[in-house]
C-alpha cells in the first residue's frame, strides 16, 4: 500500500488523521523493517506516539522508536535454514539494528535480480556474508529470515519445511505478488505473526475483539484479519487472499489506489448513532473523543 508508487494519496491521509483525532487507536502493520516502512508511512502525519508492528509481528515500536515487543529467531533453528534453503540463493536474515548488518545475505547478486527495487532501497542496511551461518557467531540472534522466488518455488519450500518438522519450530508466513511472479516466504519465531502482535497490544489497552478492524491484501495478513472483529479485505487483494475472505464472509473494499483504506474508514467515522434503542446497521459509530478503538492498516 500504495499498490502503485510511493505516495500515500490525500484521501488516504485525512481518513486515517480523522480516525486519530477522534480517538481511534492505529497500527501500522507491515511485513517489512520499521526503518524501510518509516518513510512511507511519515507522510500521513500520524503521532510520534503511534505504534507499528513491523517484520511480521516480530518487533511492535512506536514510531518514535521505544520499543514494546520483540522476539528472536534461535539461531540453531537459523542454522537448519541456511542448510536447507541455501540452494535459493535468496536467503536473507534481519537483525533489528540500524546501519549496514541489519539485514544479512549470502548472494546479493540473485537477490537483486529477483527483487532489484528492494534491494536498492535496504542497500545501506544489506552485508553480504559467506557463508551465511557466520552471521550467527556473535551474541546478536535474527528477528527474521526469509527467502524469495517465484510462487510455485515459494509453495514448494513451504511445503519441504513443514514437512521436515520446521513449522514446531517457527511460523511461516507467504507474500505473493502474482502479477509479478513473485514469492516471499517470511521465517519468523515460533507463534510470532501480525495477529499475536495485535493480540499482544489489545491485552494492553484493555481492548475486545469486536472494537478491532483490519484492512489487509496479502497471505501474511490471515492471522491478523481472523483476528479482528471487523476484517476488510482489499480489492487488490492476492487471488488466495480473496479466495479464503469469501469463504470467511469477510468485507471487501476498493483497491489501495481507489483509495480502499479512507473508504473503510470514513464508513466507520460517519455512521451515526442508533436511533430509539435500535443498533446501527453493523458499522461503529464515530468513537468519541479519548475512547480507545483500534484499526489496523497493512503495508
Amino acid at each position: 500500500m500504495p499498490s502503485s508508487g510511493l505516495r500515500i494519496s490525500q484521501r488516504n491521509c485525512e481518513a486515517l488523521l480523522a480516525a486519530e483525532a477522534a480517538g481511534v487507536k492505529i497500527i501500522i502493520a507491515t511485513g517489512r523493517r520499521q526503518a524501510y516502512a518509516m518513510p512511507l508511512i511519515s507522510q500521513v502525519g500520524l503521532q510520534s506516539t503511534s505504534v507499528m508492528v513491523s517484520s511480521n509481528g516480530a518487533v511492535i515500536r512506536r514510531f518514535d522508536g521505544e520499543l514494546i515487543a520483540r522476539q528472536f529467531l534461535p539461531a540453531p533453528t537459523a542454522r537448519r535454514l541456511c542448510a536447507e534453503l541455501g540452494g535459493y540463493g535468496t536467503l536473507v536474515f534481519t537483525f533489528d539494528r540500524e546501519g549496514p548488518g541489519g539485514l544479512v545475505s549470502e548472494n546479493l547478486e540473485r537477490l537483486q535480480r529477483l527483487i532489484q527495487r528492494w534491494v536498492e532501497a535496504n542497500r545501506p542496511y544489506l552485508t553480504e556474508v559467506t557463508p551465511i551461518e557466520q552471521a550467527f557467531d556473535g551474541p546478536e540472534l535474527p528477528i527474521q529470515g526469509m527467502v524469495c522466488g517465484t510462487v510455485i518455488e515459494m509453495k514448494r519450500a513451504e511445503g519441504v519445511l513443514q514437512a521436515r518438522g520446521f513449522g514446531d519450530l517457527m511460523s511461516m508466513h507467504r507474500t505473493e505478488y502474482a502479477v509479478r511472479d513473485l514469492s516471499i516466504l517470511d521465517l519468523l519465531p515460533l507463534g510470532c505473526s501480525k495477529g499475536a502482535a495485535i493480540h499482544h497490544l489489545a491485552q494492553a489497552w484493555n481492548l475486545q475483539q469486536d472494537e478491532i478492524m483490519a484492512i489487509g491484501d496479502n497471505l501474511n495478513d490471515l492471522e491478523m484479519l481472523r483476528y479482528a472483529g471487523r476484517p476488510v479485505v482489499m480489492a487488490n487483494a492476492s487471488e488466495e487472499t480473496v479466495a479464503l475472505a469469501r469463504e470467511s464472509g469477510w468485507e471487501f473494499t476498493a483497491s489501495n489506489d481507489e483509495d480502499g483504506v479512507a473508504r473503510v474508514i470514513e464508513s466507520v467515522l460517519v455512521q451515526p448513532a442508533p436511533v430509539d434503542g435500535l443498533e446501527s446497521s453493523g458499522v461503529r459509530e464515530e468513537a468519541p473523543e479519548g475512547e480507545d478503538t483500534m484499526l489496523e492498516w497493512v503495508q
